[in-house]
C-alpha cells in the first residue's frame, strides 16, 4: 500500500457499494490507473473464509504429531499445552481481526507492520511470511510424495511433487474464487474426518464400539497424565504452536473477501472455538483410548501412517481400512496446506510489489484478478520439492521445514506488535474504540501476553541443543532469527526509515486511501 507521511483525518468504517463491495483491494486511490488494471477481485464468500480459517490449522500437526505429544507429555500435559497455545492464538486472532476488519487488504501483516511500526519492519515481515509459505509449499510437496508411496511405492516421489505442484498452481491461476472453492472442499474433508473420529472415539469410550468400554482409566494416575511434568509440557508447547500455524490465513484472505468488514469478524469469532473443540476433543479421546506408553505413538512421521493416533483409534474401532482412510485424509491435509501456502505467499508478494518492497512485475494481475507473475515466482520455489529425488524424501522434508521453522512465529509476534500500536494510533487520531468494525476484547493485555509467550516459544525452539552445545542443530533451528533481523536492518540502512508516529499512521481502508 502506498504510504502517506502526512497526518490523516480520523476515518471510521465505510459503507460498501454493490458495484464495489469493499473498494480497491490493493489500497490504491480510486483514480489511480494502476488500481483499475491490477486489482485483485473480491471472490471469496463467507463460507470460503470460514473454512479457510478452520482448515488452516487442521493438518498433520493434529492427524500425526498429536500422538507424539501425548507420548511425550501424557494426555493431560498435551491438553494443557494445546489449550495454552489455543489461548495465545485466540488473542492473536482477535488482534488480527480488529486490523483486518478495519483495513482488509491482501498485504495484511506486512501492510500493518509498515503502517503501524515502520517500513523496515513491514519489509522484513512481508518477505519473512512469503519465504515461510513458499518453502512450506515445497515441504508439503515432498510430504505428498511420501504419502503417495503408501499406494504406489515404485513411483518416485519427485513425480508426485511435480504433479501436485502443477495441480495447485493451476487452481490458483484460475481465480480467488477457484482457490476458495478448492480450499472449502479440501478443508471440509478434514473437518468431517475429525468429527467422525470424535464420534467413533466417544462410542468406544462408552463401549458401544470396540472391545468394551474404556472409560477414563488412562486419566487416573497423575504421574502418567502429566508425564514429565512442566518440562515435557513446555516441549510439547513448541510442537503445538506449529500445529496452529495457518489460522492467520484469514487475514490474507480478507483482501479478497466480498464483505470483509462483516465476514472477517464472523470468521474470527467462530473459528477459534471450533478449532479448540477439534484439538482438545481429539487429544482427550486419544488420551482415553491409547495409553501414552503405546509404542505406536512414538513414531509420528508422515512416512508411517500407521503411527497416526487417528489410525490407531479407527483400527481399534474395527474399521479395517483405517490406514488407507487416514492416508487419504492426510494427503488432503497436505494438499490443503500447499494450496493455502501458494495462495498466501502469492498475495503477500503481490502486496509487497504494490508497496514498493518487491519488483513491480509482481504487482500486476491478469483479467481474472490473479497476480500471475507472483504466483509463478512462488511456484518456482516449490521446485525445491524435487530435492526429494536427489537427497531422499525424508531428508529433503526435514531440511525444508528447518529452513522455514521460526518464520510463522515471527509473523505472529509482528501481528501482536502491530495491533498494539494500531489501537494506540487509532485513539491518538481522535477516534473512538466504538468506531471499529470489530474490537479485540482484551486490549492491551491480549497482544502483550501473546507477544511475551511467542518470545518464549521462539527462544525455546531447541533449548536442548543449546544446552548440549550442538552447533549445527542450533543453527538449523534458529536460522530464521538472523534472516529476519538481517532483512530488517538492511532495509533500515538502505531506506533510513523511522518508527511511524501515532498521529501519522495511515488508518484508511482500501476504499478510503
Amino acid at each position: 500500500m502506498p504510504q502517506k507521511t502526512s497526518s490523516l483525518e480520523p476515518s471510521g468504517p465505510t459503507t460498501a457499494t454493490p458495484e464495489h463491495p469493499a473498494g480497491a483491494v490493493n489500497g490504491a486511490a480510486p483514480g489511480d490507473k494502476a488500481a483499475g488494471e491490477n486489482e485483485l477481485k473480491r471472490g471469496l464468500a463467507s463460507r470460503h473464509l470460514q473454512m479457510i480459517a478452520i482448515g488452516g490449522a487442521i493438518g498433520t500437526g493434529l492427524f500425526v504429531a498429536s500422538g507424539g505429544t501425548i507420548s511425550q507429555a501424557g494426555p493431560g500435559g498435551a491438553l494443557v499445552a494445546y489449550a495454552l497455545v489455543g489461548l495465545m492464538v485466540f488473542l492473536l486472532m482477535q488482534s488480527l481481526g480488529e486490523m483486518s476488519a478495519k483495513i482488509p487488504v491482501a498485504g495484511s501483516f506486512q501492510t500493518y507492520a509498515t503502517r503501524f511500526v515502520s517500513p523496515s519492519f513491514g519489509f522484513a515481515i512481508g518477505w519473512n511470511y512469503w519465504f515461510n509459505w513458499a518453502i512450506t509449499v515445497a515441504a508439503e510437496l515432498v510430504a505428498a510424495g511420501i504419502i503417495m508411496s503408501f499406494w504406489l511405492p515404485d513411483v518416485p516421489g519427485w513425480v508426485w511433487a511435480g504433479a501436485f505442484l502443477l495441480l495447485l498452481t493451476g487452481v490458483n491461476a484460475l481465480s480467488a474464487k477457484a482457490f476458495g472453492e478448492s480450499e472449502f472442499w479440501l478443508s471440509l474433508i478434514k473437518v468431517v474426518a475429525v468429527i467422525l473420529f470424535l464420534v467413533a472415539g466417544t462410542l468406544m469410550i462408552f463401549g458401544i464400539l470396540g472391545d468394551g468400554p474404556k472409560g477414563l482409566s488412562n486419566w487416573q494416575n497423575r504421574e502418567d497424565v502429566f508425564h514429565g511434568g512442566w518440562v515435557s509440557i513446555i516441549s510439547v508447547f513448541m510442537i503445538a504452536g506449529f500445529s496452529f500455524q495457518g489460522t492467520e490465513l484469514v487475514g490474507v484472505a480478507a483482501g479478497e473477501a466480498k464483505n470483509p468488514r462483516r465476514e472477517v469478524p464472523r470468521a474470527i469469532r467462530s473459528v477459534f472455538w471450533r478449532i479448540m473443540i477439534f484439538y482438545i476433543g481429539a487429544i482427550f479421546v486419544i488420551g482415553c483410548l491409547v495409553p501414552f506408553t503405546d509404542p505406536s505413538l512414538l513414531a509420528s512421521g508422515e512416512a508411517d501412517i500407521a503411527a497416526s493416533p487417528f489410525t490407531l483409534v479407527f483400527e481399534r474401532a474395527g474399521i479395517a481400512f483405517a490406514a488407507a482412510l487416514m492416508n487419504a485424509v492426510i494427503l488432503t491435509a497436505i494438499l490443503s496446506a500447499g494450496n493455502s501456502g501458494l495462495y498466501a505467499s502469492t498475495r503477500m508478494l503481490y502486496a509487497m510489489a504494490r508497496d514498493g518492497k518487491a519488483p513491480k512485475i509482481f504487482g500486476r494481475t491478469n483479467a481474472r484478478g490473479v497476480p500471475m507473475a507472483a504466483l509463478l515466482a512462488t511456484a518456482a520455489v516449490g521446485l525445491f520439492g524435487f530435492l526429494s529425488a536427489v537427497v531422499g524424501q525424508g531428508a529433503a522434508y526435514a531440511w525444508l521445514l528447518n529452513v522455514s521453522g521460526l518464520s510463522g512465529f515471527i509473523v505472529w509476534a509482528g501481528i501482536a506488535v502491530s495491533h498494539y500500536r494500531f489501537r494506540r494510533g487509532f485513539l491518538a487520531q481522535g477516534n473512538k474504540v466504538s468506531d471499529l468494525p470489530y474490537r479485540a476484547s482484551f486490549f492491551p493485555f491480549g497482544p502483550i501476553l501473546a507477544f511475551a509467550v511467542l518470545i518464549l516459544v521462539i527462544a525455546g525452539q531447541n533449548y536442548e541443543a543449546v544446552l548440549a552445545g550442538r552447533g549445527v542443530e542450533v543453527l538449523s533451528s534458529y536460522i530464521g532469527i538472523p534472516i529476519f533481523l538481517g532483512l530488517w536492518l538492511a532495509h533500515q540502512i538502505a531506506s533510513r526509515s523511522k518508527l511511524v508516529k501515532l498521529k501519522d499512521m495511515d488508518l484508511s481502508g482500501p476504499d478510503q486511501a
